[in-house]
């Protein structure tokens, strides 16, 4: 058995700003809630490797892994992957984006399969993504939102 998840969002937003700060990778920290810090390791060309540490869960566990990123922005896709899985065989994740009425609409799809030897099933970590990408999508939205309402406001000339 393997996971598989799929959650999307409609940010009422151009897609150039929603690439460009969901792809602001050492933004992250405040970008997303749960992740406390990203360490870039390198850059080659469209492809960066880096160390997400997230804060620290319920019971004071903090979790790091590293991860490669590839985007392709004229296709409007990332593709990620986590380099040391740590509990899961494999972690594969999709990117999407695409300009709908009302803004950009970003897809997130995920693809990955536990160890046999982790804490938790398959079920349970694709009832947990989907549960947090909500959580997350939702915060990305308010922020790149309010972040184009202030870019707005400051480019009106005061009368």
């Amino acid at each position: 058995m393997s996971g598989h998840t799929e959650n999307e969002i409609v940010i009422a937003a151009p897609l150039d700003l929603v690439w460009d700060m969901t792809n602001d990778l050492e933004n992250w920290p405040r970008l997303f809630s749960e992740y406390a810090a990203v360490d870039v390791m390198e850059r080659d060309g469209e492809r960066t490797t880096f160390r997400l540490t997230m804060k620290p869960d319920e019971n004071g566990k903090v979790w790091s892994w590293v991860s490669e990123r590839t985007t392709d922005r004229p296709g409007r896709t990332v593709r990620a992957r986590r380099v040391e899985p740590g509990p899961f065989q494999h972690m594969d994740i999709r990117w999407e984006y695409s300009e709908v009425p009302g803004g950009t609409r970003m897809h997130w799809t995920q693809d990955f399969a536990m160890r046999p030897d982790a804490p938790v099933d398959d079920a349970w970590m694709t009832d947990n993504i989907n549960r947090n990408s909500k959580v997350q999508m939702a915060l990305i939205r308010d922020r790149i939102e309010q972040r184009d309402r202030e870019s707005r406001s400051a480019a009106v000339p005061a009368n």
